[in-house]
């Protein structure tokens, strides 16, 4: 079987696993890693091999940009203490504990190596634990926090396992001669992903082609990221930067038509790289684990197994400590959130604490491992890659396949915060359809708002939407949802409506837009 039967087969298989993982209601990651698992023991599995310098940018910089396209700024800005204590503070406590639990165990590996392997298994990636959860309905807060957590934990995580490869090349390392180089990285990203994304859809505007417009797309979060690592910048932080930019602009520039099939296709190839990232490192695992002897089998088994328990109890107690405090602060000076919700809560707690599985980011950071300058292996390139790829699959399987159950056994119930807003954003956005309207008595007018009513307005028994027709019908229904969705742009600018609800409000604008667009093809 050559390379390409090879990855058509492990598609299929991981399509079919995916399937699985939803009828039974599990996060699909968890079920891929496991599929990892077994392929790297099927005797005769093809070498794919790909070069390091392109693992990060190949796996993690398209997943990064739709994560931080679909992310609030508004919710984040909200929950911002939490997410610096699992951001910052909770990635600096994983790396530290895991560098020394490693040194102790192995005392020949390099302090430089041992902090790459902590940083490369600190980040938790939200996607198992947000697949279990919207199952469930949690509290909104909850699924902020993870999901930002998730987002913006890869750049702290990132940085320090570059800092750690470049110390180790170095063979030294002073905070005074790589802070400057790390204020420049930071500051620097921040700075030219506004620049980046005004130049792209100052550029993307013109294209009115689908395909053309959705290979642009790639190829814009590729550069970016590439462009960003030749200069010396984060890519995470551009790549991240770059999408916050242009989610609030885009959705005005992009017509309907087009942004409709790159949705569709972005969550495909989202799943794609989940699936390949997982395939590489299986077929990574398979070598390493048949080369080495009993006696090192054991001893690598050790360390995942003390790695994967330092990470989960690291996390377990910060975020324990961190309810501690909060609650003695809300117990002797109030509690008086931004917006209106509930104060931290136990169930909460235990809901973020356990739900700290790796993923793909843990795995293109052990793959992205270089090679010395001089030719020779990373040091202990192969215990940091098993390593890593045991903490994934331990946390996608322990936690992820237990997450369901704690939920259903802590009872929590979701706030309906953005069923809240969907709703008040709708009514707004119908009152300002109708003002398009008011001025025309038309029998096409009456259909039109009769369309939008039942889009807009489902609660009220509205249903039967008007199938158009008749002079200018399409027309006038175009302008009542530019009417409409102003006022929605206006109530996220103005952070009435976080960007889940605007982009549920988008999807359904978008599909009204398309059905106008549909009869005038015809």
């Amino acid at each position: 079987m050559n390379a390409f039967e090879t990855v058509l087969v492990l598609l299929l298989a991981a399509v079919i696993l995916a399937a699985i993982a939803r009828k039974v209601g599990v996060p699909y990651p968890a079920f891929l890693a496991l599929g990892g698992a077994a392929l790297a023991f099927v005797p005769g599995a093809p070498r794919l091999t790909i070069e390091p310098q392109l693992v990060l940018a190949l796996f993690v910089a398209p997943v990064l940009l739709d994560s931080a396209y679909d992310a609030s700024p508004r919710d984040l800005r909200d929950n911002w203490v939490p997410l610096v204590n699992l951001v910052v503070i909770g990635v600096a406590l994983t790396t530290a504990a895991v560098a020394w639990t490693v040194r102790a165990l192995v005392p020949a590996m390099p302090w430089a190596a041992a902090i790459a392997l902590g940083a490369i298994v600190a980040p938790p990636d939200a996607t198992a634990a947000v697949t279990v959860l919207r199952h469930v309905r949690p509290p909104y807060r909850i699924l902020t926090i993870l999901e930002g957590e998730s987002l913006l934990n890869d750049a702290s995580a990132l940085l320090i396992y570059r800092l750690a490869l470049g110390a180790l090349a170095a063979q030294t390392f002073s905070i005074r001669a790589v802070a400057p180089t790390l204020l420049v990285a930071v500051v620097g990203s921040i700075a030219v992903a506004p620049l980046l994304a005004w130049l792209t859809l100052r550029l993307n505007r013109r294209v009115r082609d689908i395909p053309t417009a959705i290979i642009l797309q790639f190829i814009t979060t590729f550069g970016i990221w590439i462009f960003a690592d030749r200069i010396g910048l984060s890519g995470i932080l551009t790549v991240v930067c770059f999408a916050f930019v242009v989610a609030r602009q885009a959705p005005a520039l992009t017509p309907a038509r087009i942004r409709i099939p790159a949705y569709a296709v972005w969550d495909t190839v989202i799943f794609v790289v989940n699936v390949l990232a997982f395939v590489f490192i299986g077929l990574q695992i398979g070598p390493i684990w048949t080369r080495l002897d009993p006696a090192l089998r054991v001893r690598y088994l050790i360390v995942a197994g003390a790695v994967l328990a330092t990470i989960i109890l690291v996390r377990f107690a910060w975020v324990m400590l961190y309810y501690v405090v909060v609650r003695w602060k809300i117990r002797h000076f109030g509690f008086h959130p931004r917006r209106p919700r509930q104060p931290p809560s136990l169930a909460g707690v235990l809901i973020v604490g356990w739900s700290g599985m790796r993923g793909i980011v843990s795995l293109a950071a052990a793959l992205a491992l270089p090679t010395q300058a001089d030719g020779s292996a990373f040091p202990f390139r192969d215990l940091i890659v098993f390593t890593a790829f045991a903490v994934v699959l331990g946390t996608l399987v322990v936690q992820g396949l237990t997450l369901g159950p704690l939920l259903r056994a802590l009872n929590v119930h979701d706030d309906r915060l953005v069923d809240r807003e969907v709703r008040a954003a709708r009514e707004r956005a119908f009152e300002a359809a109708l003002g398009v309207l008011d001025t025309d008595t038309s029998d096409v007018a009456r259909a039109v708002g009769h369309q939008i009513a039942a889009r807009l307005r489902p609660e009220q028994g509205d249903s039967e939407e008007s199938a158009g027709g008749g002079p200018g019908h399409d027309e006038l229904l175009r302008r009542a949802l530019v009417a409409a969705r102003g006022v929605v742009f206006e109530m996220r600018a103005m952070n009435a409506i976080g960007d889940d609800a605007f982009h549920l409000l988008e999807e359904e604008f978008d599909w009204m837009e398309m059905g106008a667009a549909d009869r005038d093809t015809r």
